[in-house]
Parts: C-alpha cells; sequence; structure tokens
C-alpha cells in the first residue's frame, strides 16, 4: 500500500515532520511519502493562503494518481484545503486532517475543542466544522497566537498548546483536536497533561486510508465527485492537466 501525504504549503521542514510521524503510525507493509506541492504559500493561515495552496494540492493528487501509483491521498493542512476539488480527480480516498481528526473525535468523545494557529485562521476552522457537519460537536475553538513559521522553538509551541488546552478543558471539552499538521507530535505529551483525549489529524488519516485501501473503496464518480469536464484552463494545463 502507498499512501501519498501532501503538505499544501511549501515549507519543507514542515513536510519532513508529518512525513515521519505518518511513518511511525502506519504498518510495516505501507509505503509513506510526504510532498510540498512546486507552488503555493509557505504557510496556510488565511483564506487566501488556502486558495492559494488548492492548485497544488490537486496537481500533486492527479501525478500521484496517473504517475506515482499512490492508493491514497491525505491533505495535511486542518483547512482541508482542496479537499473537494481532489476528490473529482482520482477516484482513490483522499481524506484531509480535519475530516479525520473530527471522524475519530466524534466516534471517540460527545464532544471536542480546536486548537489551531492564529486567531485570523478561526474563518478557516469555523468552514472546515461545517464542512464536515460537526458545529454542534464543537465546545471551543482557541488559537495558541503562533504562526506556523514560528514552529521552531518547541518547547514554546507546547506550552502555547497547553495553556490553550487547558482553556478547552474548562470549556467542557472531553476531546482536543490539534488543528494544525506541525502539532503532530505533541498529542501523546498533551494527552497525558491534559488528562482527555487529543487527536492530531495525521495519525487518524494514516489509519483510515489503510482501513479505506484494505475494504477497496472507491469514490463514487456519478455525481458531485464525477471527473471534470475537458476544457481549456489559461495557465494551469501543466499544473492540473488531467
Amino acid at each position: 500500500m502507498k499512501i501519498k501525504i501532501i503538505n499544501p504549503n511549501t515549507t519543507w521542514s514542515m513536510t519532513r515532520e508529518i512525513e515521519e510521524s505518518a511513518k511511525q503510525s502506519a504498518r510495516e507493509d505501507t509505503e509513506i511519502y510526504a510532498v510540498s506541492p512546486a507552488t503555493g504559500p509557505d504557510s496556510v493561515e488565511s483564506l487566501y493562503d488556502e486558495a492559494l495552496a488548492a492548485p497544488g494540492v490537486i496537481s500533486e493528487v492527479i501525478k500521484g494518481d496517473r504517475e506515482e501509483g499512490a492508493d491514497a491521498f491525505i491533505i495535511a493542512c486542518f483547512g482541508d484545503p482542496g479537499l473537494e476539488a481532489a476528490k473529482e480527480v482520482t477516484d482513490k480516498p483522499v481524506i484531509g486532517i480535519a475530516q479525520a481528526a473530527i471522524a475519530v473525535g466524534k466516534l471517540m468523545a460527545p464532544n471536542f475543542s480546536i486548537l489551531y494557529v492564529l486567531d485570523r485562521s478561526q474563518k478557516i476552522i469555523e468552514n472546515v466544522l461545517k464542512l464536515h457537519h460537526a458545529e454542534e460537536d464543537c465546545c471551543s475553538i482557541r488559537s495558541v497566537g503562533l504562526g506556523v513559521l514560528e514552529f521552531e522553538d518547541k518547547e514554546a509551541l507546547l506550552q502555547a498548546l497547553l495553556k490553550q488546552g487547558k482553556r478547552c478543558v474548562e470549556d467542557g471539552a472531553e476531546c482536543i483536536l490539534l488543528g494544525c499538521a506541525g502539532y503532530t507530535a505533541f498529542a501523546e505529551e498533551m494527552r497525558q497533561e491534559l488528562g482527555v483525549l487529543v487527536l492530531d489529524g495525521v495519525v487518524p488519516a494514516v489509519k483510515l486510508c489503510e482501513s479505506l485501501v484494505d475494504m477497496a473503496l472507491k469514490t463514487p464518480k456519478k455525481k458531485l465527485w464525477a471527473y471534470p469536464d475537458a476544457k481549456e484552463i489559461s495557465g494551469f494545463y501543466e499544473l492540473i492537466k488531467y
């Protein structure tokens, strides 16, 4: 089994961290490889960033489907940028890390809160909750006040996550979803410190992909996620040709 992880931003240090975390959770017979697209922002923290990231995500899904033999795809950004469009260009499973975290969180706990990056990113979290029909399950969404490009100081990031995580527990959350792929390494330590379930999105996405491929499930192509019609797309042909 071959799972391709697409980090929608172009910061390769983060992509490598995501890949390492995914490999640790994958089965021995699962091949994991992570990429950043050739185009896109170096961090995804606004609706503008998400729009710019989507073409690169779609491009990498097409490449993985047509050229690399990938069996499933993970979009490793908590806004799930390009998720719906990416499902149109392949019949193989495509899962966003927010989609995976929310699905597992809803299975395992009566509610959850979400920790995300910057205050300005709140609309991204609100949109992804609506996309996955989870508004009523969410107690709160809280920003840690650190941007993606400020993650070098791991101890400062962990302390910021714990501080806001405690506030999530005070909000009544019995599960905390880590709303950035760059938080994946902190899930277990936070779980022990806070005493509630803490889920990142990368590990659940890997395990869901493995299960979907095992079941030989394909994305339906009748209506919503049918393959796109062939048409001229000025300036983007080499990026998203299919």
